[in-house]
C-alpha cells in the first residue's frame, strides 16, 4: 500500500466530528401562558362586594324574606291539620289559613299548630296575612325604584348632558322637592286623592277590590318625591363622564349624541343606579308601611305590615306578638337593605380599597 494514500486517506472513525455532524437536540417551543385577562371595574365591585361577610348575610335573609311570600303560601295552605269549629264544623287549612277568612271562634289566639303565628283581633291567620304584606311591600318597592330610577336616568341623563332650559327645570323643580320632606308630601296626595283612587282603581285587575286600590296612587306619590333625587345624582354624574377622554373620541369619530349617550354615558351609570336602588328601597318599604299604618295605603281587609302593625297597636299591652312579629320583620328587612345598601356603596365607590 502506498504510503502517500494512507496519509492522505485518514480512516474515517479518526476523522474529529464537524459541527454539521453533530445531532442537534430537538428544539422544542416553549408554551407561552395566555395572559390573564384584567378584572373590569364591575367584576372588581362584585368580587370586594362578595368579599363583605355582613352584606352577604343579610343578602340571603332579603333572598329568604322575598320566597317565603312567593312560595309560602300554597305550602302553608296545604299542611295544616284540618279544624273543628264549635259548631261541629271541619275547616280544612286551605279556608282557615286565608289571609282574608275571619274565625271569631278563634279572636287573638297565640301560636298553636292551625294558626302558627296566632291570630288577630277577629281571627285572621297572622303568618298568611304576614307573608301577604310582604308580597305587597316587595311589589310597591319595585315598582317605585323602576319608575323612579328609569324617570331619573332619562332626566338626569339628558339635563347633564345637553344642559339649557332641561337643566334649569329640573334644578327648580328639585328645589321645590326639597323643600319640604318627602313623605309628608306622599301623605298629602295619598291623604287628599285617596278617597278618588278607591273609587278609580276598584275594578284594576290585581290591585282593585280587597282594600288594594289605593297602591296605585301610593306607588305614584313615592315615585314623584323619589326620582328628583335619583336626577340630581345622575346629572352630576353625567356632567363628570361627558369630560372623559372616551367621550371625546366617540364625537370625533362621528358619534351622534343618542349615540354616545346609548352607548358610553349609560353604561357608566349603572353602578351609581345599582347603589342608589340598594340604599333606597329600603325607605320606599318603610314609605308604605307608614303610609299603610296611618290609613292612607292598603286598606281593610287587605293586608300590609303598617296595616297590621296599626290594628295591633291598642293590644301590645295584652296580646303582644300581634304587634311583635310584624314590627320585627320590618325592622329586619330595613336593617338587611341599609347593610346591602353600604356594602354596595364600598364596593362600588373607585375610591374604596381592599
Amino acid at each position: 500500500m502506498d504510503t502517500k494514500d494512507t496519509l492522505s486517506s485518514p480512516d474515517e472513525s479518526t476523522r474529529p466530528a464537524l459541527p454539521e455532524d453533530v445531532e442537534q437536540p430537538e428544539q422544542h417551543a416553549e408554551a407561552v401562558p395566555e395572559p390573564k385577562k384584567s378584572p373590569t371595574p364591575m367584576q372588581e365591585s362584585l368580587r370586594r362586594f362578595r368579599r363583605d361577610t355582613r352584606s352577604m348575610i343579610c343578602l340571603a335573609i332579603m333572598i329568604l324574606f322575598l320566597l317565603i311570600p312567593l312560595i309560602g303560601p300554597p305550602i302553608y295552605r296545604n299542611i295544616g291539620p284540618v279544624m273543628t269549629t264549635s259548631t261541629g264544623t271541619q275547616i280544612h287549612p286551605q279556608e282557615y289559613r286565608d289571609p282574608y277568612h275571619q274565625e271569631l271562634d278563634n279572636q287573638d289566639q297565640g301560636p298553636s299548630a292551625y294558626y302558627w303565628l296566632g291570630t288577630d283581633s277577629i281571627g285572621r291567620d297572622l303568618l298568611a296575612r304576614l307573608m301577604q304584606g310582604l308580597l305587597i311591600s316587595f311589589a310597591v318597592a319595585i315598582v317605585v325604584e323602576i319608575v323612579t330610577d328609569v324617570l331619573g336616568l332619562i332626566v338626569g341623563t339628558l339635563a347633564g348632558y345637553f344642559g339649557g332650559w332641561m337643566d334649569q327645570i329640573l334644578a327648580r323643580f328639585t328645589d321645590i322637592m326639597f323643600a319640604f320632606p318627602g313623605l309628608l308630601f306622599a301623605i298629602l296626595l295619598t291623604g287628599i286623592f285617596g278617597s278618588s283612587a278607591d273609587t278609580f282603581f276598584d275594578k284594576v285587575p290585581l290591585v282593585g277590590g280587597n282594600g288594594y286600590a289605593r297602591l296605585i296612587l301610593v306607588s305614584c306619590a313615592l315615585s314623584l318625591v323619589s326620582w328628583p333625587l335619583v336626577a340630581r345624582l345622575v346629572r352630576g354624574q353625567t356632567l363628570q363622564i361627558k369630560e372623559q377622554p372616551f367621550i371625546e373620541a366617540a364625537r370625533a369619530s362621528g358619534a351622534s349624541s343618542s349615540k354616545t349617550i346609548i352607548h358610553h354615558i349609560i353604561p357608566n351609570l349603572f353602578s351609581l343606579i345599582l347603589v342608589q336602588i340598594s340604599l333606597s328601597i329600603g325607605g320606599t318599604i318603610i314609605g308604605e308601611a307608614g303610609l299603610s299604618f296611618l290609613g292612607l295605603g292598603v286598606q281593610p281587609p287587605g293586608s300590609s305590615i303598617g296595616l297590621m302593625i296599626n290594628d295591633a297597636a291598642n293590644l301590645v299591652d295584652t296580646y303582644p306578638w300581634e304587634v311583635l312579629f310584624p314590627s320585627i320583620v320590618l325592622t329586619i328587612i330595613v336593617l338587611c337593605l341599609s347593610f346591602i345598601g353600604d356594602g354596595m356603596r364600598d364596593a362600588f365607590d373607585p375610591r374604596s380599597k381592599d
